[in-house]
């Protein structure tokens, strides 16, 4: 299975962009792309959890919470009491969505074989996670070239501010604008991220 694993990795990604598109050619040159690898498995889906819908100063607070309170895998998570997780910043639905997750104990090791998509259909039938948690534990756990989360909001005010649009592409008009940057939408998303890093001074992503 192919994988964005390695600075050469980003570059070929990022050398398609500049041939495919022209915007992309000349916003490229002036961009950061980071690597964004983690490792995969229970961790790196607690992170995506944490992050839903709260800023990334306080995704970045709560994840170090935890982490001093030893609450970073799967069985002590599934040993914590609800004080404790809502002690280290989660909300009550956070908190069951990870015992949750914790106590299925998924096969990650499996979802490093799957395609895509049947990666998406495993994590969503998970509790908690929807379509954008599983695309980013696609893009920064399993490192896959195409995983694209077009709902994601600073992806989307981005790609306003770089394509001159009226307004923010909508998820839908966002993975239609995607399609001529197949196969390495993942290095977009990335360029995108560090776009709106650029200009709004701000980190869009964790």
């Amino acid at each position: 299975m192919r994988e964005i694993a390695t600075e050469d990795d980003i570059a070929e990604g990022a050398a398609h962009l500049a041939r495919v598109c022209p915007v992309w050619a000349g916003a490229l040159p002036g961009l950061e792309l980071p690597l964004r690898r983690r490792e995969d498995g229970f961790g790196a889906i607690l992170n995506a959890i944490i992050g839903q819908q709260i800023s990334i100063h306080a995704a970045a607070a709560i994840a170090a919470r935890m982490d001093a309170a030893g609450l970073k895998s799967a069985a002590s998570i599934r040993v914590a009491s609800d004080e404790a997780l809502r002690a280290a910043g989660l909300s009550r639905s956070k908190a069951r969505y990870l015992r949750g997750i914790a106590e299925a104990e998924p096969d990650w090791l499996s979802l490093r074989e799957m395609e895509d998509e049947a990666v998406i259909e495993r994590l969503v039938a998970l509790p908690g996670i929807g379509r954008w948690t599983a695309e980013i534990y696609l893009a920064f756990a399993l490192g896959r070239p195409d995983a694209f989360p077009a709902a994601d909001l600073a992806l989307q005010e981005a790609a306003r501010l770089l394509y001159g649009l009226d307004e923010r592409p909508s998820p839908a008009a966002l993975t239609a604008m995607a399609e001529t940057w197949r196969p390495f939408r993942a290095v977009a998303a990335r360029g995108l991220w560090a776009y709106y890093r650029t200009v709004k001074g701000r980190e869009g992503i964790r």
